[in-house]
């Protein structure tokens, strides 16, 4: 784990991850997870590689703020009536899937929908398609959140779609915390002001954050959230 935990000034908000964070791996909610979620009063900015609907549709049903991190940090949105995508790496991330098809029988997932990456079934090798993507010398990777493959830009990620969030709502990211699992979750919780990952975590994670869960999937976000309470960050 990284650094000395923070024990001063109340944090004004926390992002958390939904799949594998708040949802177990099977993808069902955690009902603990939303219990501490709803008892905060501070607002809380879902995050996902996910599309933007999904995760607004996440946000109604679970009664945060509305605020949403989508397609890894590529889509950010304060509410139903904003909206903004960074989709200026989207042909990169065509040309690599067009690579990749060369090599295997790909499936994409929300095509319609996902307008600043691409995900895909997780249904190929993933050892021999990141040979490609190194090989290819495109500014993309291929990133598996253990639920979908992603090619996206090595431009866009969790920690900017924070830092984006942070500057609509006239804040600054460290006056954010961050909880979430999988490598995809990493900036995010770099850029926030206390990054916090579940007892599931992958290994990289752990090794980022200041603070690692006992508990898993959603007893460890609400163990997190208890424990910054005590630390009187919330």
């Amino acid at each position: 784990m990284l650094g000395n935990e923070r024990r001063s000034g109340r944090l004004k908000g926390i992002a958390v991850d939904i799949d594998g964070t708040i949802t177990f791996s099977d993808r069902r909610i955690d009902c603990r997870a939303i219990e501490a979620l709803r008892s905060l009063d501070v607002p809380v900015v879902l995050a996902t590689g996910n599309i933007l609907c999904f995760a607004r549709a996440a946000a109604k049903l679970i009664g945060t703020a509305g605020m949403v991190i989508a397609e890894n940090g590529g889509a950010v949105s304060l509410g139903n009536e904003h909206a903004e995508f960074n989709s200026r790496y989207l042909d990169d991330c065509e040309r690599m899937f067009r690579i990749l098809s060369e090599r295997f029988e790909l499936e994409r997932l929300d095509p319609s929908h996902r307008r600043t990456e691409i995900a895909l079934r997780r249904n190929f090798d993933m050892k021999i398609a990141q040979e490609l993507v190194h090989k290819s010398g495109l500014d993309v990777e291929l990133v598996d959140t253990g639920f979908a493959m992603h090619i996206k830009s090595v431009h866009i990620n969790k920690g900017l779609g924070l830092r984006r969030i942070a500057e609509l709502v006239g804040i600054s990211a460290k006056e954010l915390a961050a909880i979430g699992d999988s490598p995809n979750d990493i900036e995010m919780l770099q850029e926030s002001g206390y990054g916090i990952a579940v007892g599931n975590a992958h290994n990289m994670v752990k090794s980022a954050v200041r603070h690692v869960t006992a508990g898993e999937y959603g007893a460890g976000v609400a163990e997190a959230i208890e424990h910054m309470r005590k630390l009187g960050l919330l």
